[in-house]
């Protein structure tokens, strides 16, 4: 076994990988290791709790790990974040670690790679330049199903050394095998290759996750009474997170003999304890216990997700600005999230990650390449990206940490049932009687589609009034809008629009056509919205907030009205000559064809239709076998 008495500088040096590290629990472990508070903003010390990762003489540690999308989230904790990375590249850098830490306490998905990675580090061992730990943070659920360890007492708690008899839930048999697996790949050459399962309970404190549910129904008041699901009497292990995080600390620090630790804090309050003590915290104090099953019915589980479809100048994207500012959703537009992505990429590019010791610039290589394949597809495209691409870059936003935990509005994407198939399609090996319409990925997949329609001619007023900001923004010049709308008319009147493809999955849009944009009208169709989706799933904003919105200078707004109505009377003249100036063309071209008829009519009764009448007349009383023929010779006979 490798000495627990690991002398500063060597500590100082260990590189650790965690997997996932812009999730709640691998987060704040990365920030302990970090050497940084586990909580920067003082809310840790607010808690009765100042853990510091550098207590007790301990040192930090170089974090790296992987993130599930490309925000600029400022991590000043970690040395090296991988956006996605592959399976290869993901090796590459555990090779690189000395300790590896796999978090699989948060997302089903978790498990599989994990499982991946423990057994490739293990197939690889031999090639280890240094000895590496791999701890794997799994979940108390595979102890739910466990037998009471006394008939007698009930309420006696499990202890780490009847981890042996645990038994899953149903929902966790794959985090229990794991669990197995990590365990006897530790034992097989543990001076080289340790391992360590820490099993943890329900992690809470600073930000919430599993018990936000509670906390944010308590504080918007909005329900008197807070549920309690079953009974309420079983007893929850938890843990704080940042004793999670010293727990993962210490192990790194001293490597402890047992491979197997129950990491929970000393805590035996019940479901309904704590239900009710943050009810009476920070709402009425009032508890309802419902069933299990409507559990699964309580919406405020899962954030809203909506796509908006429509015409072009329908008014997508105020009606989706509308409804985000309602439910405190992220508005994903298509040309914004284009931008946004190639903005981060050139980020990328300018600010490659660095270091002084065997640091390569993978990241910053990554984004150029990314960055040629965008630039090159648009020149191909002239100027646009492919499907393909464009799906690419809208997926990673919706899976983005933030519209994935608080939803989002899709603002006129996708625009076609492919790219629909697409966006939302799982790749997945099932069997060949299931439809690809049949897999999809939940996860992203809007929970309500709304469809908005005009008329044509209401649609071309409304781009007369718009400002010449958005006009330009949109490409509504006169000759194009026109070409865009009847291209619109003409996909969703083919069998597999994108409408079909939402009806198919029995996600039934809400229909609303818009006949004006005034107050009464908008006011009337955010309350049909509403009905439909029902109450906001996000916390509102605080009363300072709304006020400090509600201060808007009368005198600005006013100039912008008036700069608005300008350009719109400007546009609406532009409108009336251009309209003008076609239907003068087309009466020149009416006169020009009269003109043409006249010569021709006047030539025909001059040189021709006599001469053929009186030839038809004369085949009609000779009756000949060849009328064609005998018609033929009397013109030549009688040509004047």
């Amino acid at each position: 076994m490798v000495d627990s008495k690991m002398d500063k500088d060597t500590l100082a040096q260990e590189r650790v990988f965690i997997n996932d590290i812009d999730s709640f629990a691998s987060k704040y472990i990365a920030k302990c290791l970090a050497k940084h508070t586990l909580e920067g903003d003082g809310s840790a010390e607010k808690e009765g709790r100042t853990l510091k990762s550098n207590d007790s003489g301990s040192q930090s540690y170089r974090v790296v790990g992987t993130i599930s999308d490309g925000s600029e989230e400022d991590r000043p904790y970690v040395l090296e974040a991988y956006i996605r990375p592959s399976r290869e590249k993901i090796l590459q850098k555990l090779m690189e670690c000395d300790v590896i830490i796999y978090n699989i306490t948060q997302h089903p998905e978790q498990v599989d790679e994990a499982c991946w990675a423990v057994t490739a580090l293990h197939d690889k061992k031999t090639h280890f330049k240094q000895p590496k730990r791999f701890i794997l943070i799994s979940t108390v659920m595979t102890w739910a199903c466990s037998e009471p360890i006394s008939s007698d007492d009930l309420e006696l708690p499990f202890t780490d050394d009847d981890f042996r008899r645990r038994k899953a839930h149903p929902n966790f048999i794959k985090h229990l095998e794991l669990e197995k697996m990590v365990a006897k790949m530790g034992k097989m050459d543990r001076a080289l290759f340790s391992t360590y399962v820490v099993v943890s309970g329900l992690q809470y404190g600073l930000g919430e996750q599993v018990f936000h549910l509670f906390f944010k129904m308590s504080w918007l008041g909005q329900e008197n009474e807070i549920p309690v699901f079953g009974e309420g009497n079983n007893i929850v292990p938890t843990i704080h997170i940042s004793d999670l995080a010293r727990v993962i600390q210490k192990i790194i620090e001293h490597q402890p003999k047992p491979y197997y630790l129950v990491a929970v804090d000393y805590s035996n309050n019940t479901m309904e304890d704590i239900v009710k003590t943050i009810a009476c915290a920070l709402g009425l104090g009032k508890i309802q216990r419902k069933t299990f099953e409507e559990a699964f019915l309580q919406q405020d589980l899962s954030p809203i997700r909506m796509c908006v479809l429509g015409p072009p100048a329908v008014g997508k994207s105020r009606v989706s600005k509308q409804i985000c500012d309602h439910y405190k959703l992220h508005h994903i537009r298509l040309n914004e999230t284009i931008s946004e992505t190639i903005s981060h990429l050139e980020y990328m590019v300018r600010n490659p990650f660095s270091d002084t010791e065997n640091e390569d610039s993978a990241s910053a290589i990554e984004a150029q390449e990314l960055l040629s394949i965008f630039k090159d597809n648009m020149e191909q495209n002239g100027g646009y990206l492919d499907d393909q691409m464009l799906v690419k870059v809208m997926m990673d936003k919706v899976i983005s940490n933030p519209c994935k935990n608080q939803g989002f509005v899709l603002d006129g994407f996708p625009k076609t049932y492919e790219q629909a198939k697409e966006l939302f399609h799982v790749d997945e090996h099932e069997s060949d009687e299931r439809t690809p319409i049949s897999l999809y990925n939940k996860k992203i997949m809007p929970e309500f589609v709304l469809r908005l329609d005009a008329s044509d001619s209401f649609l071309k007023d409304r781009v007369i009034n718009l400002p010449e900001k958005l006009v330009q923004e949109h490409k509504y010049e006169q000759e194009h809008f026109l070409q865009i709308l009847a291209k619109y008319r003409e996909k969703n009147m083919e069998e597999e629009s994108v409408v079909n493809y939402f009806e198919e999955l029995d996600i039934n849009p809400l229909l609303i056509e818009i006949t004006s944009f005034n107050t009464p009208d908008s006011q009337l169709m955010m309350h049909t919205i509403c009905e439909r989706v029902g109450k906001p799933r996000n916390y509102g904003q605080s009363n300072q907030k709304i006020q400090e919105e509600g201060r808007i200078k009368t005198g600005e707004k006013a100039e912008r009205e008036q700069k608005e109505v300008e350009e719109a009377r400007q546009r609406s003249a532009h409108w009336e000559m251009w309209t003008k100036t076609l239907e003068e063309k087309r009466q020149w071209e009416v006169q020009q064809l009269e003109v043409l008829s006249v010569l021709m009519k006047t030539y025909l009764t001059e040189h021709i239709i006599t001469t053929l009448s009186q030839g038809l007349i004369a085949c009609g009383s000779a009756w000949p076998e060849d009328p064609i023929d005998f018609l033929a010779e009397y013109l030549i006979k009688n040509n004047p």
